[in-house]
């Protein structure tokens, strides 16, 4: 059986991303894992008002660090390690990136079920990590 060492969780705050996480966390507790939570935010903000990007880089940063910590204090809980990243990215290109590009051995990741009729049983970003990844992705509903 392959051992898997670190796992990663993509993030964005909402109830499908910490269903992923409780997954992980049972998944990371059999084999002594590391999880590495990723949120990965947009450059812009989906409308574009003056003055308004760097307002909203903040805004949605200082969100993202409540969740993370959030997300670690459950693992701790669960006595499994937990560390995370936030980037400023394209949640759809940078998932799989991030994963090919270092060593993990699992991503868990929600399942939204929004975006275009490709993606209706699956979210984006669950989407395209399942197609761009190059290691195994488990998809959580």
């Amino acid at each position: 059986m392959q051992k898997i060492r670190r796992i990663l969780v993509p993030m964005d705050g909402s109830k499908q991303s910490f269903k992923a996480l409780d997954m992980a966390i049972t998944i990371a507790r059999q084999f002594n894992s590391t999880i590495v939570g990723l949120c990965s935010i947009p450059l812009e903000p989906p409308i574009y008002i003056p003055g308004m990007a760097s307002h909203f880089k903040q805004k949605i940063s200082e969100g993202a660090k409540k969740f993370l910590e959030d997300a670690k204090r459950i693992s701790e809980q669960n006595k499994v390690e937990f560390k995370y990243y936030v980037a400023y990215e394209n949640p759809t290109r940078y998932v799989s990136e991030f994963a090919n590009n270092r060593e993990f051995d699992l991503i868990v990741v929600g399942s939204h079920g929004h975006g275009v009729v490709r993606e209706m049983l699956l979210g984006s970003v669950a989407h395209a990590t399942i197609h761009r990844s190059r290691i195994p992705v488990l998809v959580i509903k």
